[in-house]
């Protein structure tokens, strides 16, 4: 509990929340390996001394650039599970946070998906504990949508997994002025991921219930080692 107090407390502090954002950046265009010290001092415009005062590594960096983003999921995920909603609207509700979030945050989660083996240690291990909670959340949606449909047929990880794999990918091709706005990206991936390519296109009536306008408005392979 005091650890996620004290994450909470940290993310809060808007000179770190400007470091993080701009070394995912570099660390996105760069590669974290490739990435150094200097090359965020200069693109924060701070001393080595004032970097130091927020991390003591690089790969403490970047292990509170993915920490910042599983707390900040998380958050935003009891926030939104408050509201009454059947298994399959809170399996929408849970796509609109995640795919909302890392719209606005498209090189942490590029960060996120190539960096994932990076951190050691007790870095890693913190990471994971923030993963695997975050994975049970929809894990135990998708555990609920089967038993409520009595479906046994598919695996319950491959199910999980394979509807991460399909928000988490939209880094490499996702495109604001082009593409699909949110709500209906959203509405468009659940389709296929439930219906199929072809079964979607048959679909004579919504099947999720879309979610209030505001929660539009605010609104990885990221796990590819989770045990």
């Amino acid at each position: 509990m005091a650890n996620r107090v004290e994450a909470a407390t940290r993310h809060h502090d808007e000179k770190l929340q400007e470091i993080l954002k701009a070394s995912a950046k570099i660390f996105a265009e760069k590669g974290f390996h490739r990435t150094s010290v200097r090359d965020i001092s200069r693109a924060t415009d701070m001393s080595l001394a004032g970097l130091y005062y927020y991390f003591r590594t690089k790969e403490e960096l970047l292990y509170l650039i993915q920490e910042r983003c599983f707390v900040t999921l998380l958050q935003r995920w009891e926030k939104a599970a408050e509201s009454d909603g059947d298994v399959r609207a809170r399996i929408r509700v849970f796509a609109e946070n995640h795919l909302g979030f890392f719209l606005h945050n498209m090189h942490e989660m590029k960060v996120m998906a190539r960096e994932d083996e990076s951190l050691t240690g007790e870095f890693d291990e913190k990471i994971l504990v923030l993963k695997r909670r975050y994975v049970k959340i929809l894990m135990d949606l998708i555990a609920g949508l089967q038993a409520k449909n009595s479906d046994k047929g598919v695996d319950l990880r491959a199910a999980t997994f394979s509807l991460f794999g399909m928000m988490n990918w939209i880094y490499t091709w996702y495109h604001p002025k082009r593409d699909l706005p949110l709500p209906a990206l959203i509405e468009q991936m659940l389709r296929i991921y439930f219906f199929g390519l072809l079964e979607g296109g048959k679909a004579q009536e919504p099947w999720f219930t879309a979610s209030s306008p505001e929660t539009s408005k605010e609104t990885f392979s990221l796990w590819q080692n989770l045990p």
